[in-house]
């Protein structure tokens, strides 16, 4: 079966599939999120700055660049990954205090956020 585009384009299945595969991010996560405002050294050896875009995963290499998006308010930022964390059950991102504020969850201290690699 043959979806249709437009009146001129057709597209086959196998073609359908391939522009989903191309067109998907690469990675996408959503989970809890919350902020932290330190001066010490990073995991990655940087000193900590709360006024940068910078957060803390657990698992994405040091200088990954993440498009986050607070889910209760439509808010999104991009942040460099420069740090481990976070280490609290049910949370995948620890946000510099500059990119929560961004995000408008610094009275909350956390918030429920979706991550988009760029």
């Amino acid at each position: 079966m043959h979806k249709r585009l437009s009146r001129s384009v057709l597209i086959t299945p196998a073609a359908a599939l391939i522009l989903a595969v191309v067109t998907a991010p690469a990675f996408a996560q959503c989970g809890g999120a919350s902020w932290y405002a330190l001066t010490s050294k990073t995991a990655s050896g940087e000193r900590m700055n709360p006024a940068a875009m910078t957060a803390a995963h657990r698992t994405l290499p040091f200088g990954t660049k993440l498009r986050v998006t607070n889910e209760r308010n439509g808010r999104s930022v991009v942040v460099r990954i420069n740090d481990r964390g976070p280490f609290v059950r049910g949370r995948i991102l620890d946000l510099s205090k500059a990119a929560a504020a961004r995000l408008g969850f610094i009275r909350a201290g956390h918030t429920r956020v979706c991550l988009q690699k760029r």
